[in-house]
């Protein structure tokens, strides 16, 4: 039989930060992300889930192990590398929105797609396509400031445009419970519907069940948390 890809690969990660007592923040993590899974990682705070992400993504280096995305591994290439790994083929969702407040949301929606290089013809065409798929087609001319929270959270989706590698670090803390299921059905159709790969960061067991799996990060490492 044929061996699975893995969309991510992550293998023996490991990350210390000095100091006095040199600790070690994550040591040997080893996650298999398969294209069109999106998965959840669960923990207490001070556990490595942000470090865990950053490495991820490329914004920082761990001391030994690898992280590879669609067979390109990021820990071999050079800060300006990683950067075009980020713009080109992950995408980010906060707690915080992040939204631009003097550009409108389809401007905050196209700002990514023009720094890729689209060019201007089909820029605004295809962010006023993401921005009417999370159902903000008529707030496009509106500015940040006027949107509810979960409205602004769903832009943010929006201008994740639907990369190979999702990354949403706890996407509906601010949010009420009703906003967050839109906003989490809205994560998910995101990412089955393009075959890339979704990690959802989060404290929230009822986030976590919209996903495939979880994984519970502690500071023994990363197990499987049994549904």
């Amino acid at each position: 039989m044929a061996k699975s890809f893995a969309m991510l690969r992550i293998s023996a990660l490991s990350k210390t930060y000095g100091g006095p007592d040199n600790r070690a923040v994550l040591s040997g993590i080893e996650l298999h992300v398969e294209p069109g899974e999106y998965i959840a990682i669960m923990g207490e705070s001070g556990v490595g889930k942000s470090t865990l992400l950053n490495l991820i993504a490329g914004l920082d280096l761990p001391d030994s192990g690898s992280v590879a995305l669609g067979g390109i591994e990021l820990t071999a290439l050079d800060d300006n590398a990683r950067t075009w790994m980020r713009r080109d083929r992950m995408g980010f969702v906060f707690q915080a929105f992040h939204l631009l407040p003097h550009l409108t949301v389809l401007q905050n929606v196209a700002l990514p797609l023009h720094i890729r290089g689209s060019p201007p013809s089909e820029t605004r065409g295809r962010a006023m396509a993401l921005l009417e798929a999370v159902g903000l087609g008529t707030r496009a001319e509106d500015y940040p400031r006027s949107l509810s929270g979960g409205e602004m959270q769903r832009a943010a989706i929006a201008r994740a445009h639907r990369p190979q590698l999702l990354l949403a670090d706890e996407p509906t803390g601010n949010l009420d419970s009703k906003t967050a299921s839109r906003v989490l059905a809205l994560l998910r159709e995101q990412v089955k519907s393009h075959a890339g790969a979704g990690i959802l960061v989060t404290h929230s067991a009822a986030a976590a069940a919209t996903t495939d799996r979880t994984w519970m990060l502690t500071s023994d490492g990363l197990t499987l948390h049994a549904a």
